[in-house]
């Protein structure tokens, strides 16, 4: 089988990583590619030239190609409506349809799917004019939670302290700051409690749990300075114990699966759930369609069975056919080296050497490189994902962090503490 995989970040490369390593390809003959894909994908994909919001070029290519699998990486050709396409081209495809998207593509839409289900989430209010927007606030007690409602790349939630610094964001965001994406906005309560993140995998009626994750969204150490796509994650993240699991899955995910296929939009693929774990119980802080990026990383090195038997069991319906996924006991890190600036406006062109970085069995993702002739260069903002395995956090942070000292990269940076709440209870617990 001939699989293609979308995007050409640190989630699709490690996608490609794992990918790679299926039947479909190691055993049955099948071609990998990836588009456009990165330098480091193509040690493990054939990279081609093909623009996913061109709809009509992805599904000529996967006929040409006998493409068996599409998997869509990131968010934005989802909430496009290019899994309901190719759907339509009779190409099974990992991802939601573009009504289902919408998990994602809308804080607001996802607020009301709340609503409507009885599914615990903050307090929120959807505006739609910046006055309206600032009057909100009196519903609320600082800190705000301030969110552009389409997608901002990870970058469109501010947490502001106060109301002053609140009204300047919301100007900002009615200004344009976000693009589209800030048309309209969603004014939250502030939750207290530690976030985490949830994953499963559904063919819109079977849901099955995909594994548990931490991500360290602030650009600095002690999680300071402002939000960014992530700088860093581990798995598993045992803090979401068994009971807390069966808990998201009661109240959270299972009735939001039921949901969507309730009315007439089943959701296929994965469900990643940003959760938020407060004196109150577990409680949703978001939605997202696709993997994490970093998390999707560290369950990649985790995850133990073909990654496209189940990709193609949640496009064909057949999830209930499949075992549970199995994760391996370890721990994996993943440690993003940015380019100076990021989240702003990062410096590309950025030298980088890997070195000896995998030496020790750590991965390097590539999530944004590229080639200036013969040297690997920085040309995004996060720029690598060095990723490691160990028995326990500490041990995988060892690993993981002395694998990016091998990386050299003089114009980029990296935080220094991750994972640095689960290594703190492991040592409480002795």
């Amino acid at each position: 089988m001939n699989i293609l995989v979308l995007g050409s970040g640190g989630r699709e490369h490690a996608l490609c990583w794992k990918l790679a390593q299926s039947a479909a390809i190691q055993e049955q003959g099948g071609t990998l590619f990836a588009a456009p894909g990165n330098p480091g994908m193509a040690e493990c994909a054939t990279l081609v030239t093909l623009d996913a919001s061109d709809h009509a070029a992805v599904v000529a290519f996967c006929k040409e190609r006998a493409i068996g699998l599409v998997v869509i990486g990131p968010e934005a050709p989802l909430v496009d409506g290019l899994g309901d396409t190719l759907s339509a081209a009779n190409i099974p495809v990992f991802g939601p349809g573009k009504e289902a998207a919408q998990l994602e593509g809308s804080k607001a839409f996802t607020k009301e799917m709340c609503d409507r289900a009885n599914i615990p989430t903050a307090g929120y209010v959807r505006c739609t004019t910046l006055e309206q927007a600032k009057q909100a606030l009196s519903t609320f007690a600082p800190p705000f939670v301030l969110k552009a409602d389409g997608l901002a790349a990870g970058k469109g939630v501010v947490i502001a302290e106060s109301s002053d610094h609140a009204k300047e964001a919301l100007e900002d965001m009615f200004g344009g700051k976000f693009g589209e994406a800030g048309a309209e906005v969603v004014i939250e309560e502030f939750m207290h409690g530690e976030e985490a993140s949830f994953f499963a995998l559904t063919d819109g009626e079977t849901v099955v749990p995909f594994g548990t994750a931490q991500d360290h969204k602030r650009v600095g150490d002690g999680d300071t300075g402002p939000n960014t796509g992530g700088m860093g994650a581990y798995s598993p993240a045992r803090v979401l114990d068994e009971t807390l699991v069966a808990e998201t899955l009661e109240r959270i995910v299972f009735p939001t699966v039921r949901q969507m296929r309730k009315h007439g939009h089943p959701y296929k693929g994965v469900l990643y759930a940003g959760l938020m774990l407060t004196n109150e119980g577990v409680k949703l802080v978001e939605y997202n369609a696709r993997f994490g990026d970093p998390e999707c990383q560290v369950l990649m090195m985790r995850l133990k069975g073909d990654l496209a038997e189940y990709m193609l069991a949640c496009a064909k319906g057949s999830l209930a056919d499949m075992p549970e996924p199995e994760f391996a006991d370890d721990t994996a890190m993943t440690v993003v080296m940015a380019a100076k600036g990021y989240p702003g406006t990062p410096e590309k062109g950025g030298a980088i050497h890997l070195g000896h970085s995998e030496a020790s069995g750590a991965k390097v993702f590539h999530a944004g490189t590229t080639m200036d002739g013969e040297q690997l260069v920085a040309s995004g903002g996060r720029v690598l994902n060095v990723t490691a395995m160990g028995r326990d956090t500490k041990a995988a942070r060892d690993a993981t962090y002395a694998a990016v000292s091998a990386v050299e990269f003089p114009s980029g940076f990296y935080r220094t503490d991750i994972g640095h709440r689960e290594i703190g209870r492991e040592l409480e617990q002795g």
